[in-house]
Parts: structure tokens; sequence; C-alpha cells
């Protein structure tokens, strides 16, 4: 193989145990098994931000929300950031996009003030041309349905209504077909970025998937427990995210969530089936993550924010036909969404941009362990635009509406921007209800938060040396001791 293909697929609100091959009792994913099979499952994989916009702009700048500074939907991203599609270019793709990747536009590259994208966070991000455009409003989706005879009011009616309608007209189904007819067109190396919606809410699987999973059959989510932090208690009494309390309708809604996570399994099928025929599956990466997660009932809570790991530990399995040694393996070490875009690079050719947070994965795909790797997952959320405010002062300064997690393998610590914290023994209680306050555990990991942030501060000129023209990067000199 010279230059290979490459297929990005992200899939939205993706937990990382709705995975048959993950153990999951109830969950079958065949087709992302057998992915897993011929790839490199990541176990311990996680997105660095929610909702959307966030957990995108980590994901497709490598960088941490510390950094990009993308804190909503809403929030413009920085055009001075590298990305995904930018890479791709280099490397003599032309990257193209079916489906949606909810960047706004930097508001200083406009010169009308009355340019539409100035109000629309949902746009196309830099670098990327357009084979599917499908942001929120979902126009070529209910153009097509009504060319159908299905005349829908909207996307959110289209989405609700789905399970109405076969699975074969699904917004999941009409992507993959799209995506599928743009391959059979090329004649050179291409790189493709499929952005499925599902399993998104609104929680209606499409067609016979709706049928799929017997409520009687879900597991229990994980209740909150006792001593809640002021953000969990805003959030369990906000509509959006309060998970029904009637165990039956949160049944529902599981069962809706896992037949959407089936639906877009089948038709990742076709695509590898696909692949396979036109003899392309030994010739293309394939790359498959989500931008957050899911609470699913855990802690009370439904969709993704908060603190807790069901928003943030995510898919991860990346297939490089060219690196078999350590196919259908599974890595345990705590790998992160910013660690996409430094492994696209290494797997095209290009230099890691020197802005990146995260690591190549590359050595574990070559099924070797790095000299050096992360002990911790990090995550963090911003509010500002998520939580009314409420009587408590602090939260109704923006600044402080935010929170950075350090997730150890026996511990996970959490920062506010107003000053608490809290810390769980996951060692003892995976489900994040037993607190620690012992000093000489809790500092220890506020220290190495601390130490996180500080290797983490903005880059994007300090590795640099105006010397010999300003070309190249500044020579490491390690501190003394």
């Amino acid at each position: 193989m010279t230059r290979p293909n490459v297929l990005l697929i992200t899939l939205d609100q993706y937990r990382g145990d709705a995975l048959s091959c993950a153990g999951h009792p109830v969950v079958r994913t065949p087709n992302l098994d057998a992915l897993a099979a011929g790839g490199v499952r990541f176990a311990n994989h996680f997105a660095q931000a929610a909702p959307c916009a966030p957990g995108r702009a980590a994901l497709y700048t490598g960088t941490y929300q510390m950094t990009n500074r993308v804190v909503g939907n809403g929030t413009p991203l920085d055009d001075r950031f590298d990305n995904v599609a930018r890479l791709a270019q280099r490397a003599g793709y032309r990257p193209t996009l079916f489906g949606y990747t909810d960047q706004g536009i930097d508001p200083r590259l406009v010169t009308d003030p009355q340019d539409p994208r100035l109000s629309d966070y949902e746009g196309v991000l830099a670098g990327f041309d357009v084979g599917l455009d499908l942001p929120g409003h979902g126009e070529p989706w209910l153009a097509w349905l009504a060319d159908r005879g299905h005349h829908l009011r909207d996307a959110e009616h289209a989405l609700v209504t789905e399970p109405d309608r076969p699975a074969e007209l699904s917004q999941s189904a009409f992507l993959t077909d799209h995506l599928l007819d743009w391959i059979a067109r090329q004649d050179e190396p291409w790189f493709a970025h499929a952005s499925y919606l599902r399993p998104h809410p609104p929680y209606a699987a499409a067609g016979r998937w709706a049928t799929a999973y017997d409520p009687d059959d879900m597991p229990t989510p994980t209740p909150a427990g006792e001593h809640l932090h002021g953000i969990h208690r805003a959030l369990l009494s906000h509509p959006r995210s309060a998970a029904p309390t009637d165990p039956a309708k949160m049944a529902r809604r599981q069962a809706q969530y896992f037949g959407m996570c089936s639906e877009v399994d089948d038709q990742l099928g076709r695509i590898w089936a696909s692949l396979q025929q036109s003899g392309q599956w030994d010739d293309t990466i394939i790359v498959v993550t989500a931008d957050h997660g899911e609470q699913l009932g855990d802690q009370g809570l439904i969709q993704k924010a908060g603190f807790f790991e069901s928003s943030y530990r995510i898919i991860g399995i990346v297939r490089d036909p060219r690196r078999r040694a350590a196919h259908g393996t599974v890595v345990d070490e705590f790998t992160e969404n910013v660690d996409v875009l430094p492994t696209i690079a290494q797997l095209v050719g290009e230099e890691i941009p020197g802005q990146c947070d995260g690591h190549p994965l590359t050595p574990f795909l070559d099924g070797a362990a790095p000299p050096a790797w992360r002990v911790a997952a990090h995550w963090e959320w911003d509010w500002r635009d998520s939580v009314p405010g409420d009587d408590d002062p602090w939260e109704r300064n923006a600044d402080r509406c935010n929170l950075a997690v350090l997730r150890t393998a026996h511990h996970a610590y959490v920062q506010f921007g107003n000053g608490s914290w809290r810390c769980f023994d996951l060692a003892a209680d995976p489900t994040w209800r037993t607190e620690v306050t012992d000093p000489g555990v809790v500092l220890p990991l506020a220290q190495s938060m601390l130490g996180w942030r500080s290797r983490h501060l903005d880059r994007n000129l300090t590795g640099f040396w105006l010397r010999d023209g300003g070309v190249g990067r500044r020579p490491f000199a390690p501190s003394p001791g």
C-alpha cells in the first residue's frame, strides 16, 4: 500500500461500554466488534469536553479545552489552530465531510456583519470539502424523506418518528448512502470524515431497531450518591439532564439508546462490506471515536454534562491494515481524543502539529508499549451556557462555571472553578459515590492536576526560537535536578 485511504468516524454521544466486545451484557455491535478484532480497541478512551462543539474542538485540534477555549455550542474556534482537515490537505488529500463538525467560524475572519455564520455554530471545520452537510436542521435528509412520501415538520420531528419508518430511511442510512456513493467515485487515495448523529437523542431508534431490545432486560443505572455537589443537584433539577425517576420509563430510554447503537453499527457494517468488496479494506485506515458519552441514567442523569465518566468515557478503535502485529489487542492504558490528531499525523506521514496536547497512539498499533505514558485521563466541562444561574453568587461569574477532572486507576479528583473539589475512591467503589477527604490522598492528586495544567499551557510560539532565521524548534534543556 502506498498512501492509504483514511476514514475518520465519529458517533455522537457513544458510551465506551456500549460494545458487545467490551462485555456489555445487553448491547449487540457485531461490526464494531469485527473492527476491534481486526484492529486495536482502546478500552479506557476518553473525550476531553462536552457538549458537541467543545468535544469536537478537542478531537479536531488535539488540544484541551483550556487551550482551544471552545467552552460551549456557540463558541467560535480560533482560526489559528491547526486541525485534522488541514493536516490531511498537507498530506495530499482532499478531506471530505459527511455529516457535521459543529465548529463555529472565527468572527475575525468575517467582514459582513450580516453573514449568517455569525449566528450559527454548526459550521464546517476549516479545510474540509463537503460531501454531505447535515447540520441540526437536517434539510437534505428531510428533502430526501419527502421525495419518498414522508413529510416531516423539522429534523426533531423526523428523528422522534424514526421508529415509525423503515430503518433504511434513517438519517444514518442517508449519510451512509452518500458516503458509499462518494467512495465509489474516487480514483485516488481519499480521506473522509463520517460524522453520525446517532446514538444522540432523541431516544428513538430507527425502524426495526426500536424493538431490538426489551426494556425488561436493561441494566440498572448507577444511582446518585448521598452528598452531592451543587452542580450535580442543579443538573438533577434540570429537565434536559435529569433522568426519569420511573424505572420503567428509564428502561425504555435505555432500550432505544441501545437500538440506536446497533442501528449505526449496522450502517458501519455496510461500509466494511463495501470496502471489502471493492478491494479497499486493506488500503484503508479506520478510526472510530465519539465526541462525548451519555449518562443514560447513571448518577440520576441523562445526556452529557457534569463530571462523571459516563459523559466522557467513549469508544476508541483504530485499524491500520499495515500494522497487523497488534490486531485484535485491547489497550488498557488511558487514551484521549486529543491523541487522535497526532495519531493520524503519523499514520499519513505528517509532522505532529506543535499545538497538540495529545500523543500518537502508533506504538500501541505496533504492539509496543510507549517508553512513557500518561497515568490518568483528563476532561473539562464549562457550564456557563448549560445551567441557568441560581442563588449561588459564584455561579453568576461565567469564568468560574467550569471544572476539570483527573481520573487515575484508583481515584477521580474534580476541581471546580469556584475552588471547591471532590475526590472519589474508584478502587473501593467504581460508581463515583465513595468520597475521599484524606489530605494524603487528595493533595497529590490536586498537585498532579496542577502539573497537568502547567504542562499544557498554550504552546503556539513557545516551541520556536528566533535564531538562525527563526527556523526550527527551541532545543530542550532538562531542568536541574
